[in-house]
């Protein structure tokens, strides 16, 4: 019988978000905040480092639900996280009492299904 520990995925991740990460996190931003305000983020996340935080502790912090594997952008995460490639890392923000995850949701879901208590590499302001 198979130990919890042997069903644990191996998520991958890159060193840095991609490029296109950026552009991403800006149009979603831009929706909640003025565009002045956002583009600000985004050049605050591009020099910020990447940290890492548990991603049980992400979901509670930004409040959204879990989306399930039957969302087509999650689970295309999930055969990546399979396949063995790298995840870019995720792009937050401090809001107040909340964190909005300005890119990556979608990562964070397919990750989530595999363990919850992974660490998620992440840039967040």
């Amino acid at each position: 019988m198979a130990g919890k520990a042997d069903t644990k995925q191996t998520i991958k991740w890159l060193d840095a978000p991609q490029a296109h990460d950026y552009p991403a996190a800006l149009s979603y931003l831009s929706l909640l905040y003025k565009p002045k305000a956002a583009k600000a983020l985004v050049k605050d996340l591009k020099r910020s480092k990447v940290v890492s935080f548990k991603a049980k502790d992400i979901f509670r912090a930004s409040s959204l639900s879990l989306l399930g594997i039957s969302n087509s952008h999650v689970e295309k995460d999930r055969q990546a996280i399979l396949s063995g490639k790298a995840l870019s890392p995720v792009l937050l923000v401090r809001d107040g009492n909340r964190v909005v995850i300005a890119d990556g949701y979608h990562r964070m879901c397919a990750v989530y299904g595999f363990d919850e208590d992974a660490l998620i590499p992440c840039k967040i302001v």
